[in-house]
C-alpha cells in the first residue's frame, strides 16, 4: 500500500497462538449472560478458529471465543482480516479497541447480527457513545477479506479490495492507540444472537500496515 508499511503479518502457523495475541475470559462487558473462554480459540491447520459451543465446564452454556493482539497496537493504519464464518447463530466481530480500554472509542469494520447473509460496520465515539454505521448484504460463510483504513481524516472500510463505506466526520475518528480483536459472542439473555448449533469464525490470516 502506497504510504504505508507492513507492521505486522501472520498466516497462522503452527498449532499455538501467534506471540503477542491474547485470548478473552470471563464475561463480556454489556454482556452479562456471556462467557468468553480461550479454550474456544485454536490454532492448526494454517487457520485460527474462534469457537462457540455449548461448553460442560460452564455449565453447558453457550461460550464463545475471543482474542486481541493486543502486541501490537498502533494509531492509524490499515487492518486486513481473511475470514468466513459457518454458520448462523452467534455475532462475529473484527474491531478495533482502544488499547487503555478507555471506551469509547471503537471501531467494528465486520460485524454479523448472528446471521449469514449481512455484515456491518459501527464506529462508536463520545463520552454517551453515539454510534455511525453502514449496512453490507454479503454471504458470510464465502472467504471475503475484510479491511479498514483509519487515518486522522477518515476511516474506510473495504472488502475483498473495494471500498464499502466510509466515515469522514472529524469527531468520529478515534486518535488514541488500538488493537485488532478478532471474537464472536451470543447474546441469549437479551434475546438475539442465540446459537442452536456450534459455530466457528475461521481466519486465515491477519495483516496490518502502519502509515509509513
Amino acid at each position: 500500500m502506497a504510504g504505508y508499511r507492513q507492521s505486522y503479518v501472520t498466516d497462522f502457523p503452527g498449532t499455538s497462538v501467534p506471540s503477542g495475541w491474547y485470548p478473552f475470559t470471563g464475561t463480556p462487558g454489556g454482556d452479562p449472560g456471556g462467557q468468553f473462554a480461550a479454550s474456544h480459540v485454536v490454532v492448526g491447520g494454517g487457520l485460527m478458529s474462534v469457537n462457540t459451543w455449548k461448553d460442560s465446564a460452564f455449565g453447558n452454556e453457550w461460550v464463545t471465543g475471543g482474542i486481541c493482539n493486543c502486541g501490537n497496537p498502533q494509531t492509524y493504519g490499515a487492518y486486513f482480516v481473511r475470514s468466513r464464518v459457518t454458520g448462523a447463530g452467534p455475532t462475529a466481530v473484527q474491531l478495533l479497541w482502544p488499547l487503555d480500554n478507555s471506551w469509547p472509542p471503537e471501531i467494528d469494520f465486520n460485524e454479523t447480527a448472528g446471521d449469514v447473509i449481512s455484515t456491518s460496520a459501527t464506529v462508536h465515539w463520545g463520552a454517551t457513545n453515539h454510534i455511525d454505521q453502514r449496512k453490507l448484504s454479503i454471504d458470510m460463510t464465502a472467504w471475503h477479506t475484510w479491511g479498514v483504513i483509519w487515518t486522522p481524516t477518515a476511516i474506510t472500510y473495504t472488502v475483498d479490495g473495494r471500498v464499502w463505506g466510509t466515515v469522514t466526520t472529524a469527531s468520529e475518528i478515534p486518535n488514541v492507540a488500538m488493537t485488532l480483536d478478532l471474537q464472536q459472542q451470543t447474546w441469549c439473555a437479551s434475546g438475539w444472537a442465540c446459537p442452536t448449533a456450534p459455530q466457528t469464525m475461521q481466519i486465515d490470516w491477519v495483516a496490518q500496515y502502519s502509515p509509513s
